[in-house]
């Protein structure tokens, strides 16, 4: 029998030693993985059952009121979805840079805002150029889920996993991508942070199209304040 060289022993050792480090690798994955799945599920119950008992809550209140003869006025809404309608023609030039500061470049871009009086300011200024209103958890979600891309390295970047997420926003305890709505959604203390992360939603022109751009909603027209009338527009671009 023939001796085999030492070289070729070397690289069989060499060859074993990196196959058992990959499967040690990977089994530690595996077993990470289930642990995140894990975690991940409980954090998506959690959230459902927390916007179930909002839901309940209002209705109980509402409900309370109209038994004492008397209407319940609703929280101020906290979040805003703003889409741009029109173009560059005839803009005055701090109109087109407060479009710009909100990331709305393009016509039909759509973008999640803090709503304050800042913004509530800033929006006045370019009213006949957008419309917006208050989305409701079913319009979120179906936005980032359909529409979501991620900001990284300054590249549009489609949110296939989780992992994206977790390693952009890790550190303000965002995961995955119904931590992400939840935070989008209930304005969380990681809103910022959030909704920098999501890239300006590109949607399409609505079914239909739109009935006058150049008039504000409240005179037949698109442009301006639609307050929850803003879902079903949403809905049309989608």
């Amino acid at each position: 029998m023939a001796p085999v060289p030492e070289s070729v022993l070397k690289k069989r050792k060499r060859d074993e030693q990196w196959a058992a480090q990959k499967a040690a690798e990977r089994e530690t994955k595996l077993s990470d993985l289930k642990k995140k799945k894990k975690v991940i599920f409980k954090r998506a119950e959690q959230y459902v059952k927390e916007y179930v008992s909002q839901e309940q809550d209002l209705v109980r209140m509402k409900r309370a009121a109209r038994a004492k003869g008397s209407f319940y006025v609703p929280a101020e809404p906290k979040l805003l979805l703003v889409v741009r309608i029109r173009g560059v023609c005839d803009m005055h030039p701090k109109t087109r840079k407060i479009l710009q500061l909100l990331r709305l470049r393009q016509i039909n871009n759509a973008v999640f805002l803090k709503c304050n009086k800042a913004i509530m300011n800033m929006l006045r200024r370019v009213e006949p150029y957008v419309a917006y209103g208050y989305p409701n958890l079913k319009t979120v979600k179906e936005l980032v889920y359909k529409r979501g891309f991620g900001k990284i390295n300054k590249n549009r970047i489609p949110l296939t996993d989780n992992t994206i997420i977790e390693d952009n926003l890790g550190k303000h305890d965002i995961i995955c991508i119904e931590d992400l709505i939840h935070e989008i959604f209930t304005v969380g203390p990681s809103f910022k942070e959030a909704n920098n992360f999501l890239w300006p939603m590109k949607l399409s022109s609505p079914k239909g199209g739109f009935t006058k751009k150049r008039l504000h909603y409240i005179e037949g027209g698109d442009a301006g304040n639609r307050e929850e009338k803003i879902n079903k527009l949403i809905r049309q671009m989608n």
